[in-house]
C-alpha cells in the first residue's frame, strides 16, 4: 500500500543535521503535552480512534437521504466550517449532487450566481458554524431560508437544513426552535481542526467520498504519528524544519501542488497554519501556488528573489488518469521527443527539475508524497498536516489552538456596523474613519 513520506533530501543541506537531534527534547516535551491533553482545544489528537459509529451511522444515513432527493447541497459555511469538505470534494472523485457553497464571503454578485443555480433544482442546505454567530454565513443563511420556505413550505424547507454546530449559540438556538436536523461539534476540536467531524463528513458523504476510508486513513496516521522520534515521525519533522528555516529567517512556506484539484487543499491548509502560528509579531507566512502556472509569474522571484522563503510540495505518486503524447507532423513544435509519454511524467519532471533548480537558487524544499489520490489517504494527509501544524506551533512558542487577532477585526467590525453593546467603539472607529476620508479628499 505504501506510506506518507516526507522527502527530505532538498533541505537537508540546508540544516546541520545536529539541530534535529537537539530539538528531539522538546518535541518529545510538547509530544506528551499533546497526548495528555495539557491544553484545551485538543480533542482531534485521538478523535479518529474513537469509536464513533453512531455518528458516522448518522452521518451516511442523512447522506444517502439526501443523494436520494436532492440535485444540490449548499454548504453555508467560512474557514474551517467549509473548506476541508470542499477540499476532499475538489481533490477525489465524486458522483452525489453538485456541491455549492455560500457564506465564505460577503460578495452580492457571488451570493447572485449562487441563488440563480438553485433555481429549478431539489435543494438542502447544510449550514456550518461552531459558534453559531459567524456573521457571513448567518447574514447568507438569514437571506436563503426565506426562499426555501416560499417555494418548500416552512415545514418541507426546515426538513432540508442541515445544520452543524456547537453545544450553545444562535444557530444552535435557532435550529432547536425550528426543528433542523442537527449535528453537534465536539467542545473540544477547534474549526480549522474540524474536517474529520460532522463539518467535513457530512457534505463529503453526499458528495460520494468514502468517509469510512477518510476515518480509516486518519486513523492509521493517527497510529503512526504516536511515536515522537523525529526518525520516524515525518509530522514532527516536517514542523522541525519549519522551525529551523524559520531561525534561518525564511519567513514565507510556499506550499506548492502540481495538479488543480488540490486547490482548495492549499486554502485549508493556509488557514490551519495561519491561525494556529501567526501571533505576537512572529510567525511563518504560510502561502500557496499552483506549478507549472506560477513558475510563470512567481518563477522569477523564487529563483532569484529576497531570500525569505522555503518550498512544501503536495506530490501524488499515482494518479488515476492518464494522457499520452501523441507523434506530430513533421516535428514542427520539436516535441517529437516527448512523444509516446504522459503528460504526468512530463509534470513529475517538471516537479523534478523545479526542485532542484530552487534548491540551487538557495530555496529549501520539503515533498509530502501520497501513494494514491484518494479518501484514504486524504484522511491520512489531513491528519499529517493536523499533527505537525500543533507541534510547530509548540516549537514557536505559541498557542496553536487561539486565533485572538480574528476576534479583534471582528470586534472592530461589530462596531463599525452598528451591533449594540459597541457605542463606544463605534464612535472612536468612526471618527478615524472619517480623519481618514479628510486626508484621502
Amino acid at each position: 500500500m505504501g506510506q506518507l513520506i516526507l522527502d527530505d533530501a532538498m533541505a537537508l543541506p540546508f540544516v546541520d543535521g545536529s539541530q534535529l537531534e537537539r530539538l528531539q527534547p522538546q518535541v518529545s516535551v510538547i509530544h506528551r503535552a499533546l497526548h495528555e491533553r495539557q491544553e484545551s482545544g485538543l480533542g482531534w489528537v485521538d478523535y479518529p480512534l474513537r469509536e464513533e459509529n453512531a455518528y458516522i451511522s448518522r452521518i451516511l444515513e442523512t447522506a444517502d437521504m439526501v443523494r436520494r432527493q436532492a440535485d444540490v447541497l449548499l454548504v453555508i459555511g467560512i474557514g474551517g466550517s467549509y473548506i476541508g469538505s470542499r477540499a476532499a470534494i475538489e481533490m477525489l472523485p465524486t458522483d452525489g449532487p453538485a456541491i455549492l457553497y455560500a457564506g465564505y464571503q460577503l460578495s452580492s454578485l457571488h451570493l447572485v450566481q449562487v441563488m440563480g443555480a438553485l433555481q429549478g433544482k431539489d435543494v438542502f442546505v447544510n449550514v456550518i458554524s461552531k459558534s453559531g454567530a459567524t456573521l457571513e454565513p448567518s447574514l447568507v443563511f438569514r437571506i436563503i431560508w426565506p426562499h426555501l420556505v416560499e417555494r418548500y413550505g416552512e415545514a418541507e424547507a426546515a426538513r432540508r437544513i442541515l445544520v452543524t454546530t456547537g453545544s450553545c449559540g444562535p444557530l444552535r438556538k435557532q435550529a432547536e426552535q425550528a426543528g433542523f436536523p442537527i449535528f453537534s461539534l465536539p467542545e473540544d476540536i477547534g474549526g480549522r481542526y474540524s474536517v474529520l467531524t460532522a463539518v467535513g463528513l457530512l457534505p463529503m458523504a453526499v458528495a460520494g467520498i468514502d468517509i469510512n476510508a477518510v476515518m480509516r486513513g486518519a486513523r492509521d496516521a493517527a497510529l503512526r504519528f504516536q511515536e515522537p522520534d523525529l526518525s520516524v515521525n515525518p509530522a514532527y519533522r516536517y514542523a522541525v524544519y519549519r522551525n529551523l528555516f524559520y531561525r534561518q529567517g525564511k519567513i514565507i512556506e510556499l506550499l506548492i501542488t502540481y495538479e488543480p484539484s488540490l486547490y482548495a487543499l492549499s486554502e485549508w491548509w493556509k488557514q490551519l497554519f495561519s491561525e494556529s502560528e501567526g501571533k505576537h509579531g512572529q510567525g511563518i507566512f504560510p502561502t500557496a501556488a499552483q506549478f507549472t502556472t506560477d513558475l510563470h509569474s512567481l518563477g522569477q522571484y523564487i529563483q532569484q528573489g529576497r531570500r525569505l522563503l522555503f518550498e512544501t510540495i503536495v506530490d501524488i505518486h499515482k494518479l488515476p488518469v492518464s494522457v499520452k503524447i501523441p507523434k506530430g507532423k513533421g516535428n514542427d513544435d520539436g516535441l517529437d521527443f516527448l512523444a509516446d509519454q504522459t503528460l504526468d511524467w512530463v509534470n513529475r519532471k517538471a516537479l523534478e527539475a523545479t526542485r532542484l533548480a530552487h534548491a540551487d537558487g538557495g530555496v529549501p524544499n520539503l515533498v509530502v508524497r501520497l501513494p494514491e489520490l484518494n479518501a484514504y489517504w486524504f484522511g491520512q494527509l489531513i491528519y499529517f498536516f493536523q499533527k505537525a501544524c500543533a507541534m510547530s506551533g509548540y516549537l514557536a512558542g505559541v498557542n496553536p489552538f487561539d486565533q485572538p487577532g480574528v476576534e479583534a477585526y471582528k470586534q472592530y467590525l461589530s462596531a463599525i456596523l452598528g451591533r449594540p453593546g459597541y457605542e463606544t467603539l463605534q464612535k472612536d472607529l468612526e471618527q478615524r474613519l472619517q480623519r481618514m476620508g479628510h486626508r484621502n479628499g
